[in-house]
């Protein structure tokens, strides 16, 4: 009993120290889609009192319009959005002041995905068949990038948008392969429905690696304290599901009663080992790489100086 006190009082000295003294700053965080487990350093954070500690009140935001959020960041109507790497390059080309400050989900998530028993086993096999995609632009040219691997080119498949219904249009044989599936999601759905799916990974077949999902901010916020002060605590939830999987769920899940079925128990078992561990870190290489990669695809004009895209914070 007196170890216990004792443990509970060198946990109470350490919240003590380690909290910033006065009432908590509010922080907004957008998030980029609906609650789901790629989101769960967010909100196992929230629920361990992790951001309270930091001195924060964090309110995170789903949004209506999952296109807004980058917008409204750079506008100055939110703190902080979740965003995509890629996008991110896109939007910075179009003029948006924004700025890449840590990493939720360090790998890439996209995917082209096939039925296991279709007629497609190899890349190659692609040639002449359809392939459903549902938003033009990075996914277009990461498709280009895949096919070339294979020696063919976009010119070989025939792309039909399939309006975000990857899935069903591929069981319901509209299409032999989509483009732009999550690999954490996807599969899991497809089985779940009765059909078994394989997938072919970018970074497998000459796209460089990146990171899927960002946190970005406006350039003017880039000295605001409390940027490292949350990168702190969404280091601290990611370590925590990391060591206890299981008891993180059951907080994710308490806080999301909604999401406790199998899909997103599955999802929580894929997304874990694809989360950042080191939020703040930046791998200057991999941004450069990819800036290229973009610039090659003629979807941006030219690749940007690293620092006007993406930072790693002073902790």
């Amino acid at each position: 009993m007196l170890r216990l006190l004792f443990a509970a009082g060198l946990v109470l000295a350490s919240l003590a120290t380690t909290a910033p003294a006065g009432a908590a700053e509010k922080l907004s965080v957008l998030l980029e889609w609906f609650v789901n487990p790629d989101h769960a350093p967010l909100v196992v954070a929230q629920e361990m009192g992790l951001f309270a500690k930091q001195g924060l009140d964090v309110e995170l935001i789903p949004p209506a319009d999952p296109s807004a959020p980058p917008r409204l960041v750079a506008a100055g109507q939110a703190d902080v959005a979740v965003h995509y790497q890629p996008n991110l390059y896109l939007d910075v080309a179009a003029g948006l002041p924004l700025v890449r400050f840590g990493t939720l989900v360090e790998t890439p998530l996209n995917t082209i995905t096939v039925l296991a028993d279709g007629p497609i086993k190899t890349l190659a096999d692609l040639k002449g068949k359809r392939v459903g995609y549902s938003v033009s632009g990075f996914e277009d040219a990461m498709l280009g990038r895949i096919l070339e691997s294979a020696g063919l080119k976009k010119t070989d498949v025939e792309l039909i948008n399939v309006n975000f219904s990857l899935s069903p249009s591929l069981i319901a044989g509209s299409v032999e392969a989509n483009v732009g599936g999550f690999r954490n999601f996807e599969l899991t759905q497809m089985r779940l429905a009765g059909h078994e799916g394989r997938a072919f990974y970018p970074e497998e077949h000459g796209v460089p690696a990146y990171d899927e999902l960002i946190f970005v901010t406006r350039k003017d916020l880039l000295g605001d304290a409390r940027l490292p002060r949350f990168l702190a605590a969404v280091e601290e939830a990611a370590l925590f599901i990391t060591n206890h999987p299981d008891e993180a769920w059951a907080m994710f899940v308490k806080a999301h009663p909604d999401l406790d079925d199998e899909l997103n128990r599955q999802a929580w078992r894929d997304t874990l080992p694809r989360l950042a561990k080191r939020p703040a870190a930046l791998d200057a290489g991999r941004y450069e790489r990819f800036g290229a990669f973009m610039k090659e695809s003629g979807l941006i004009p030219a690749v940007p100086v690293l620092a006007d895209i993406a930072v790693a914070l002073p902790r």
